[in-house]
């Protein structure tokens, strides 16, 4: 059941574009853990965050069924790109469909595989983001951060999901699986680091922005 604190943050925030509205139907339907979609009201954030850093390359590690990818890609500009990594590629029909019904198919970029491997190859073409949004495999995180900060730009965005982790991350009896340690990692790592300022946003599980100096 819905908290009620997050049913009003929903009900007070605009909605998500009717494409959108319909992936999330359809990441419910065809796929085993749909908690994995950010929603409506993480997504208007991504948008936001896109246009208030006046973003034209963003980066997204974790694309999942393609919803956080779109809401990012309209809040670029024109000749805007978001480059997304995703390592299942039986969701691409489904992403596909879904930025074509909402009409940024030719914002994004999908390149399927390990993302860390993918990360290598976007260093070596000399690639450069304003923003990443960091949404994948937790026991990565820590590796994700050191490969994506020398992509980012002076003054860009890194913007990680899921930093609260169900509150494992600050609840003594969480126990010591490989995904909280990772994410304790990766949150005393970029606390102490002094080439970024940091934030943590109690927002849905747990959302870390990340500016670089």
């Amino acid at each position: 059941m819905e908290p009620a604190i997050d049913r009003y943050i929903r009900e007070h925030s605009t909605p998500a574009p009717e494409a959108l509205e319909w992936l999330e139907k359809q990441t419910h339907i065809r796929t085993n853990y749909p908690r994995m979609l950010s929603g409506a009201v993480q997504g208007r954030l991504l948008k936001i965050l896109v246009e208030l850093s006046s973003a034209r390359r963003v980066l997204e590690i974790g694309a999942f069924t393609g919803y956080s990818s779109a809401f990012m890609a309209l809040g670029l500009p024109e000749g805007g790109v978001v480059e997304t990594l995703e390592i299942n590629d039986e969701l691409e029909p489904l992403m596909r469909q879904a930025w074509e019904k909402a009409g940024v198919q030719d914002r994004i970029r999908l390149r399927l595989g390990p993302a860390l491997d993918t990360l290598d190859v976007l260093a070596a073409e000399g690639a450069v983001f304003d923003m990443a949004f960091i949404d994948a495999n937790k026991r990565e995180y820590p590796q994700y951060f050191e490969k994506v900060l020398p992509l980012l730009r002076p003054g860009g965005l890194v913007v990680a999901d899921d930093t609260l982790w169900d509150g494992k991350v600050y609840a003594p009896e969480s126990g010591n699986d490989s995904q909280t340690a990772a994410l304790l990692r990766f949150n005393d790592a970029v606390a102490s680091d002094s080439r970024v300022e940091t934030v943590v946003l109690p927002l849905r599980d747990g959302l870390t922005l990340i500016r670089k100096k």
